[in-house]
């Protein structure tokens, strides 16, 4: 080995000798980003606790369980509102562009508190009840929510593409804001369509 063969390796050494000897005192004056995101899980899950067994034909009367859960991972304890709301295909769903919530009103909803980090999940318990066929359109008159009964007097019209009348049955995420006051929507939403037979 030549003598600025020796050099460099001494060069390089010492540098990797200085930053290993500086790195406990360089991660005490600089701050880096932790790395996390701060977000809201929000999730239904079939009767089984699975993705893919959800009801989808429903009759009068049928009684139809689902799973709604919420996972809180904000970087603090969080209050939310879970709106429950029913439409047909043709009534507004919530806006993901401008991230606005559905217009229609809630029909029931759960208020629940989600430690950091935590998680929180309900069964949710539904049947559509006093269905009508009238010409080429269905009536639902009244939908039940954990068995407390809701009118919403939504018309479906026969699709002929899919073959079916369809509604759906979905949940808002709202989150409070102690600021104002007051629930936001907190831009999240699922719901399951329904083909509803009278």
């Amino acid at each position: 080995m030549s003598l600025d063969e020796y050099r460099l390796v001494f060069v390089v050494g010492t540098l990797v000798l200085m930053l290993l000897v500086a790195s406990p005192a360089l991660s005490l004056g600089l701050a880096f980003p932790n790395g996390t995101a701060k977000f809201s899980e929000f999730w239904v899950l079939g009767p089984n606790h699975t993705i893919g067994d959800y009801p989808f034909n429903v009759r009068t009367n049928e009684t139809h369980d689902v799973f709604v859960g919420v996972g809180n991972h904000l970087g603090q304890a969080s209050y939310y509102t879970i709106y429950v709301k029913f439409r047909n295909s043709t009534q507004p769903s919530p806006n993901s562009s401008d991230l606005t919530p559905s217009p229609l009103p809630p029909i029931y909803e759960f208020q629940v508190f989600v430690p950091n980090e935590g998680t929180w999940e309900s069964n949710l318990t539904f049947s559509v009840l006093d269905v009508s066929s009238v010409n080429n359109a269905t009536l639902v008159k009244n939908v039940n929510l954990n068995g407390v009964v809701f009118p919403v007097n939504s018309t479906s019209v026969w699709d002929s593409v899919q073959q079916g009348y369809y509604y759906q049955v979905f949940l808002e995420l709202w989150l409070y804001n102690s600021t104002s006051g007051s629930f936001q929507y907190h831009n999240r939403f699922v719901g399951l369509w329904l083909n509803v037979n009278p």
